[in-house]
C-alpha cells in the first residue's frame, strides 16, 4: 500500500482540521475538516490555496522565530473565534517532508464547540445527566459564566448553580461506584 495514501486516509479520519502549509503560507494539503473550518473563517475558504489571515498570523510567529528554536520542538497554540463566536484552537509546528523542498508547518485546528458537544454527550451518558444538565455542562466546558449560561438558556443563575451542583453530585456518585 502506498504510504502517501495511508497517511492521507489517516488525516481524513481526524475530527480536527489538519493542514500542511509551506513557510510562505501556501496550502500543500488540507483534510475535509480543515476545508470546512477555513470556509467558516474566510468566504473563499481554501479556493486560493492561501490560509485565512487569522491562522496565517499564528504560523508567521513560528516562521519569524525559527532561528531561535532550531534545536527544540516548538508548538505554538492560540485560540481564534469564527464570525459566529465559535472558538477554534489552532496548533502549529514544524514538520519535515521528503517530498517538499521548502520547510513546512503542520496546522491542527480543533473546533472547540464540536469537541465540547461530543464531551457533553459522552458525559451525559456516563453520569446520567438530564437534557438541561447536559446543555448547562456543554456551556461550562466552553468556560461560559453562570450568568451567560442563564441568559442563553433563559433560566435564572440560581437554576444554573443548581444544575451544576447536580452534575458534580452525579459525577462524584459515578466515581464512587467505580471504586
Amino acid at each position: 500500500m502506498n504510504s502517501n495514501f495511508l497517511l492521507q486516509a489517516i488525516f481524513e479520519s481526524f475530527i480536527d482540521g489538519v493542514l500542511i502549509v509551506s513557510d510562505r503560507g501556501e496550502v500543500i494539503y488540507a483534510n475535509r475538516s480543515a476545508h470546512e473550518i477555513c470556509r467558516m473563517l474566510s468566504p473563499d475558504g481554501l479556493k486560493t490555496m492561501r490560509l485565512p489571515n487569522q491562522i496565517w498570523r499564528i504560523c508567521q510567529m513560528l516562521v519569524n522565530n525559527r532561528a531561535l528554536h532550531q534545536d527544540t520542538t516548538v508548538i505554538l497554540e492560540d485560540e481564534i473565534l469564527t464570525s459566529n463566536n465559535n472558538p477554534l484552537r489552532v496548533r502549529v509546528e514544524w514538520i519535515s517532508l521528503e517530498s517538499v523542498e521548502r520547510p513546512c508547518l503542520r496546522v491542527t485546528i480543533e473546533d472547540r464547540m464540536q469537541s465540547a458537544r461530543k464531551r457533553a454527550i459522552a458525559e451525559r451518558e456516563r453520569y446520567g445527566l438530564t437534557e438541561r444538565e447536559a446543555e448547562v455542562w456543554l456551556l461550562r466546558h466552553l468556560n461560559w459564566t453562570y450568568k451567560a449560561i442563564a441568559a442563553n438558556l433563559h433560566i435564572t443563575v440560581d437554576t444554573v448553580k443548581k444544575h451544576v451542583r447536580n452534575i458534580y453530585a452525579k459525577r462524584e456518585a459515578f466515581e464512587w461506584a467505580q471504586e
